[in-house]
């Protein structure tokens, strides 16, 4: 049974009663020293700050009498994290799919035959496949990665069996027992996702992901929406969100930048492997977004993106620059070329559009044809 209470469940009192801890004079710097040779025990040696405060950050749940409850779901918690990134690490600079679909999907269904094909065309592509573990889509992820290629993070359910039996004896498998740990890991370790159709736990998936990225709170990614052909669930999907969510204002509809709605095998793959065809990566340096790439582009491309995306930059526009001081003591990717913009942190539709111009840059393709700008 879940720590956390379900609707309408009443729980008994601990046996004694939480009580915060009351510090004394020095107490602090005496925690702080002690902090430190635990530190020193346990070898830690990069990243030191980071470990301090992890310590710091369950201490504070003392200090402020956090509940047994509250306890319990915090150490399952930062378990199930350290678990997974030890998994996940000796495969961090390999890319990563993540698949979502329904679990109730059977093995002679369309769907599928689609999402096995999908997942081993991306394996021979050199992509791992990172799926929920579960049965249906899930599984015929795993199946169509093969061994080598699969990941699993499954989640404890009373009415699911364990993992399946492509994932269930694979060393790259870890277990949650909260939703929103597994989420993290779905999310964060991959840089493509495949959404096939499912139930309220594949939509809220989908919707939490295209959240992320549409606040900026996780990087660009390309996220595919994926039917069988002749089916309609994300086109009945779409025009939902057009109606009802852009209609009404509640999103940008520059926003249906972020995702691709495809029932083409050929469409999924080439929208995940074009996306880093140019684009690397991002990272902001104070207010500045510096975007590296894998090949320069001109001055004249430059200036023609900056007339293109006038309505997300400064007017400074967009400008080439060589890596930035906070980049540089980080030894962040220096030897990559870059593109540098003010954006405005909020049309991340748009910055995805940027993304795409840049990538349209590659030499070999056609370079003559700018970007629209907005209507």
């Amino acid at each position: 049974m879940s720590d956390v209470p379900q609707a309408g469940e009443v729980r008994a009192p601990d046996a004694a009663p939480d009580t915060p801890t009351d510090a004394g004079p020095g107490d602090s710097a005496d925690i702080d020293a002690l902090v430190e040779t635990l530190l020193d025990a346990a070898g830690a040696r990069r990243n030191r700050d980071l470990h301090r405060a992890v310590i710091t950050s369950a201490l504070d749940l003392a200090r402020h009498g956090a509940s047994r409850l509250d306890l319990k779901i915090a150490r399952s918690a930062i378990a199930e994290m350290a678990d997974a990134f030890a998994m996940f690490a000796p495969y961090r600079e390999t890319p990563k799919v993540t698949i979502f679909g329904s679990a109730r999907t059977a093995p002679s269904d369309n769907l599928y035959v689609l999402t096995r094909e999908l997942a081993r065309r991306l394996a021979s592509a050199g992509w791992m496949v990172v799926t929920g573990a579960g049965p249906g889509i899930m599984a015929a992820g795993n199946e169509g990665a093969g061994a080598e290629k699969a990941i699993g993070v499954n989640i404890r359910l009373p009415f699911e069996a364990a993992a399946n039996p492509w994932i269930a004896e694979n060393e790259k498998l870890v277990e949650m027992k909260y939703f929103f740990t597994r989420k993290l890991m779905l999310m964060k370790e991959s840089s493509g996702f495949l959404v096939l159709p499912g139930g309220f736990g594949t939509l809220d998936e989908a919707f939490e992901l295209l959240t992320l990225v549409q606040t900026g709170k996780a990087e660009p990614a390309p996220i595919v929406l994926v039917d069988t052909p002749g089916d309609a669930y994300w086109e009945a999907w779409e025009r939902f969100v057009t109606e009802q969510v852009y209609g009404r204002g509640l999103a940008d509809p520059l926003d249906a930048a972020l995702y691709t709605i495809t029932a083409d095998v050929d469409t999924a793959i080439g929208e995940l492997l074009g996306f880093h065809r140019n684009y690397h990566s991002l990272r902001y340096v104070g207010s500045t977004l510096v975007i590296r790439l894998l090949h320069a582009p001109s001055e004249e491309e430059v200036t023609m993106l900056s007339a293109a995306f006038a309505d997300i930059c400064s007017g400074r526009g967009i400008w080439r620059t060589g890596p930035l001081p906070p980049e540089r003591a980080t030894d962040d990717h220096l030897a990559l070329p870059r593109v540098a913009l003010d954006f405005d942190r909020v049309h991340n539709g748009r910055l995805r559009q940027l993304i795409d111009a840049l990538n349209a840059l590659v030499p070999g393709l056609d370079r003559s044809t700018p970007p629209a700008p907005l209507p």
